[in-house]
């Protein structure tokens, strides 16, 4: 019934397609401004709604780059009750900064973590508080008021883009031909165990450019959960409640059924604000298992004797030393061009 639905809705798509790729023409031939910052900026998007590993491909990225540059994230902060720039603290509430950011803040608590909903600002005010090597843009791939100097766009192995519609018919935010902007494209949350000749009949589907790369990504969940106050292995991990506010919580409810953990599962919107009334039913529950974006809101709000979460990582299924080399590489040619 809803794929008929949203066939009758492909007119609009087809208008709201003409819309955007106009848009994109305008900034492709310079008719419409687009900021070039002079720190390098990397670029972590998608072409659909949500739900595509953007935060585990941040953080993989930051793991890595960490080690050899000086590195800043920023994003908008999405759903946050602030405006403007504002840095992320370990002592931010995610209602202020939004839950990724305080995320990474403290999984890498020496990156400089900031938000603001005009990026190009943002990019300003880091580069003049800090020297950077590198910023990280989360969630930009449609901001096309900077111009990142490496693109790396996003797609889910089981809602592949090149198989989506533009919104409403669809959930792509604008026509696939956008992906001949990115440099770099992830295939996301795919099975771990994926045939080499599965990959090659996605990289086909693709079309890739010859600037183009593609790499195969799978999510890797933690063996232990967490709380402030102590780890647990999974699989000694029982009678709990799931509580869920993501894009997409299958997979993680996929493992937890493998884990043969049969729980009761508490599902809300992504990026969800709690209300006190949710927050009041929530305590009732005695243990609470969660994601570590969603522990970024409910941590000061449940007990920390009731409330875990469940860490993942993104994980390269082939060629990470590649895939690593091409990103670093291309930071250090940047400096080494500019310095020319």
């Amino acid at each position: 019934m809803l794929r008929k639905v949203r066939l009758i809705l492909l007119p609009l798509s087809w208008i709201y397609a003409i819309v955007l790729a106009t848009r994109n023409k305008l900034y492709d031939w310079g008719w419409k401004k687009s900021y070039r910052p002079s720190v390098f900026t990397i670029c972590v998007g998608n072409l659909s709604m949500g739900g595509t590993g953007k935060s585990p491909a941040i953080e993989y990225l930051s793991l890595n780059l960490l080690k050899e540059f000086q590195l800043a994230s920023l994003s908008r902060g999405y759903k946050r009750i602030t405006t403007g720039y504002r840095e992320v603290s370990l002592i931010s509430k995610a209602i202020d900064v939004g839950d990724e950011p305080l995320q990474f803040k403290h999984k890498f608590p020496e990156m400089i973590v900031a938000v603001d909903e005009v990026r190009a600002r943002g990019i300003k005010k880091l580069n003049e508080k800090y020297s950077l090597d590198c910023v990280l843009l989360d969630d930009a791939f449609q901001h096309r008021k900077v111009t990142p100097n490496l693109t790396i766009l996003l797609s889910v192995y089981a809602d592949l883009y090149v198989n989506d519609f533009v919104l409403p018919a669809g959930n792509l935010r604008e026509p696939k031909s956008g992906a001949k902007r990115a440099d770099i494209i992830l295939i996301t949350k795919c099975p771990l165990g994926l045939s080499i000749e599965e990959q090659n009949k996605i990289t086909a589907k693709l079309r890739l450019k010859a600037y183009q790369h593609v790499f195969f990504t799978g999510i890797d969940y933690d063996k232990k959960v967490f709380s402030s106050e102590e780890k647990i292995p999974l699989k000694n991990f029982k009678n709990f409640t799931l509580v869920t506010g993501i894009a997409n919580p299958k997979p993680l409810v996929n493992h937890l059924n493998l884990q043969n953990k049969n729980v009761k599962h508490l599902i809300f919107k992504d990026h969800h604000n709690f209300t006190p009334k949710e927050i009041n039913q929530l305590q009732k529950e005695p243990i609470i298992l969660t994601t570590e974006k969603d522990y970024m809101r409910l941590k000061n709000l449940i007990p920390t004797d009731q409330l875990y979460y469940l860490p993942i990582q993104m994980k390269l299924l082939q060629g990470e030393d590649k895939f690593l080399k091409i990103v670093q590489n291309s930071i250090k040619d940047y400096y080494e061009y500019r310095r020319v």
